[in-house]
């Protein structure tokens, strides 16, 4: 795979308008216009979007969490301001026409700052600057690895470093997923790198690993790495080992959440004979949360016998997403300071809809679709599909379980919890009638608000670049990026296609880097 020009952007609706390069100020001010006359109109014709722009006391409380202190060594936790214009332009693409019919690329891991957005490409790491249409040769910084990543996690710290997994020396027979890279994001360094050890999962071929699959994540000034016969935490300046434990028979550590708090989850086996492995009571869960700078338990809690999968929505507030009975989630657990049960939201059959990734990597907190706040947690409905598809994100209380808030998309759009930003949830507004523009848009809990942050279109090819559970969707910095997480070539007859890698909007308003 190598970088070529990109495919020509269409022609996106009037308020969402993205640009190859910069208008001049005619043009902006024509864009500005017309972007006044569509929301006229939608307001007019059914009140899609309600305006909240100006609202200095919204502002001013959704800045609050920004002046909290947060050091280098901190996971990141960034409060979006509302930019001074809601018309979206391109702020990055990459996009390649070389990939060969039946080819696929894995692209584990995206992270933006305020100026790099990085992308894991197989057994590389690779930064753009934000701003630029990518070119052969045209990248900021390229980090080889000696095998492809393996292992990665969604957090940042506070001075833009993150951390992935790879197998050492791929080209051995003995390729295990061992190692451990903390880097910097902005210049591409490594920082550190050192090796952990493996778990074997049985008599399998080194192709396929032959050992459990490990799991990193990031809390506070500690990577913490799960390699199923234990976990081991490194310090994020050096990259010394800090401590390392030891799991106990029948469970072994699969998966590490990280952010505010560190939480590992442990798969635990039966050890009644009688049980059949094809039973819902043959594999249990349980979570502990820990010390990061110790590694000492601070709480377990054990989930329900029946339960078939568990994903960590949030570690502080604690939220479970567990998979009761069925493959897909089924509620979300919340727990106190304690580990002790508080309430459970139940998903109603597929009413409600609390989206986890699944895929080879074991990245057991990236539940894209869950939004956790310090009391509530923000999930959306069922798609409505009676004149006009339609749907909304509903609030719940981590206290009691009831609901909170409502927001309803309107006909004709579709809302989609991206993140928390400090008192305020993130949400995409994705046009399903193709008229209306698709819109970054902050829901405010406070006052009931939805205002809008901007607007945009997307080219045809990549609209599905917003399924949120096959992508990478990251808002940083007043931008969104939309990044895929793995690549194929043309298939059937056709020999040579345009793709698009990774695409990203922000306000024509915005900071260039």
């Amino acid at each position: 795979m190598s970088f070529g020009p990109p495919p020509s952007m269409p022609q996106p609706p009037p308020a969402a308008q993205t640009h190859e390069r910069k208008p001049g100020r005619k043009a902006r001010k024509a864009l500005t216009a017309l972007l006044a006359v569509v929301l006229v109109a939608a307001l007019g014709t059914g009140g899609w979007l309600l305006w909240g722009g100006g609202d200095g006391e919204n502002a001013s409380r959704d800045e609050k969490g920004a002046t909290e202190a947060q050091g280098p060594l901190d996971v990141r936790q960034t409060v979006e301001k509302q930019p001074a214009s809601t018309v979206g332009e391109m702020a990055f693409r990459f996009s390649v026409d070389d990939m060969n019919p039946g080819e696929r690329v894995e692209m584990p891991g995206m992270w933006a700052t305020d100026r790099i957005l990085a992308k894991g490409i197989n057994k590389t790491l690779v930064g753009m600057r934000i701003g630029t249409d990518i070119e052969p040769g045209k990248e900021e910084w390229k980090l080889g690895l000696d095998g492809p990543i393996c292992g990665y996690t969604r957090h940042v710290t506070g001075d833009n470093r993150t951390a992935v997994l790879f197998r050492a020396n791929d080209w051995a027979e003995d390729a295990y997923c061992n190692q451990v890279a903390f880097v910097d994001l902005d210049d591409g360094r490594m920082v550190w790198e050192a090796r952990f050890p493996t778990s074997p999962s049985g008599l399998q071929s080194a192709q396929d690993a032959g050992q459990d699959r490990p799991s990193v994540t990031l809390t506070h000034d500690t990577v913490a790495v799960t390699w199923g016969g234990g976990t081991t935490a490194y310090g994020m300046e050096k990259g010394e080992r800090r401590w390392s434990t030891t799991a106990t028979s029948p469970c072994q550590d699969m998966g590490a959440a990280g952010g505010h708090a560190l939480i590992v989850r442990q798969k635990c086996w039966s050890g009644d004979k009688s049980v059949p492995d094809t039973s819902y009571q043959y594999i249990g869960y349980k979570v502990r949360k820990v010390d990061p700078a110790t590694g000492r338990t601070v709480w377990t809690y054990s989930a329900a016998e029946g339960i078939r999968d568990l994903k960590v929505a949030s570690t502080e507030p604690t939220v479970l997403a567990v998979a009761g009975g069925d493959i897909e989630i089924t509620d979300l657990l919340s727990l106190d300071d304690k580990g002790r049960d508080r309430a459970t939201i139940s998903l109603r059959n597929g009413a409600y809809v609390a989206d986890c990734s699944y895929t080879d990597y074991l990245v057991i907190d990236d539940c894209p679709t869950i939004a956790v706040g310090a009391d509530q947690v923000f999930i959306r409905s069922e798609d409505q599909l009676e004149k006009q598809v339609s749907n909304w994100i509903i609030g719940f209380d981590l206290e009691t379980g009831n609901t909170t808030k409502k927001f309803d998309s309107g006909p004709g759009s579709l809302l989609q919890p991206v993140r928390m930003s400090g008192g305020r949830l993130l949400a995409l507004r994705l046009s399903e009638d193709h008229i209306a523009p698709n819109a970054l848009v902050a829901l405010d809990p406070g006052t009931d608000k939805q205002i809008p942050y901007f607007y945009f279109g997307l080219p045809a090819e990549a609209e599905t670049m917003t399924l949120m559970n096959e992508n990478d969707i990251v808002v940083q910095n007043g931008r969104i990026f939309f990044g895929r997480k793995s690549a194929n070539g043309p298939s059937g007859e056709q020999k040579k296609q345009w793709l698009y890698l990774v695409l990203g909007i922000g306000s024509s308003a915005a900071e260039k880097p």
